[in-house]
């Protein structure tokens, strides 16, 4: 089988300016997701899609390749990762290269784990899945959450659980925002069956801010510290 790894990549970001190659503890951050990429030794390709040559250049310091710059249609405010998806899948399959899997690697990720890929890739390929990615336990049952209304009083939202102990409440994940395996035929027809695996909420960080940044930082020190340990 032949898979594809694609790390969107866009030159804006309004947050955090030139977020996706900003210095992450020495490197730009997108490298981690390059590099993570080619430890698994899963891909036939690794491919940055982005439109600004900075990234194109500094994506190809760290192995991966960038055979065309994203067009504008899939550059703009507007434009999703599905956009981007169909848009890499279509330019290869239009040089005659077609992939069984392709891996979508979000640039803002230097938590990932090749292992985590790994194991994903494993779920996708031998069991009953045509997607798979990592999901993370909700650190505090959702079934407390509290709504806030307009004169500023509070309720629970789900009464029936107001009563209940934390311990006998069901288990509930999140997306961890990582990266996400699809069989490439599914995906196109969008038949999609998904499955995950769960990884700790130590590898996983949404970074939209500086405040965000620092605790990724924070985190991949403790990862790692703990990883030398083992």
């Amino acid at each position: 089988m032949k898979n594809i790894a694609v790390i969107p990549a866009r030159g804006g970001s309004k947050r955090i300016p030139r977020k996706n190659i900003k210095p992450f503890l020495g490197k730009p951050i997108i490298a981690y997701s390059i590099e993570a990429a080619l430890q698994t030794q899963l891909f036939d390709e690794v491919m940055v899609s982005t439109d600004d040559e900075e990234i194109a250049i500094i994506a190809k310091q760290y192995g991966a390749n960038v055979p065309f710059l994203r067009s504008e249609a899939a550059s703009n405010d507007f434009a999703t990762t599905a956009d981007v998806l169909n848009e890499v899948i279509s330019k290869y399959e239009k040089q005659n290269q077609v992939f069984d899997n392709m891996c979508c690697f979000y640039p803002t990720a230097p938590l990932i784990q090749p292992k985590n890929i790994i194991d994903a890739y494993q779920k996708l390929t031998t069991g009953a899945f045509s997607s798979v990615y990592p999901i993370v336990a909700f650190s505090y049952p959702i079934w407390r959450c509290l709504d806030l209304e307009n004169d500023g009083s509070i309720s629970r939202h789900w009464k029936e659980f107001e009563n209940s102990r934390s311990q006998d409440l069901p288990k509930t994940y999140h997306d961890s925002g990582t990266f996400y395996w699809y069989k490439v035929q599914e995906w196109k027809s969008g038949n999609v069956k998904t499955g995950g695996i769960i990884v700790d909420e130590i590898k996983v960080q949404d970074i939209d801010t500086e405040t965000d940044w620092k605790l990724a930082e924070l985190k991949y020190k403790l990862l790692y510290e703990k990883i030398s340990e083992e």
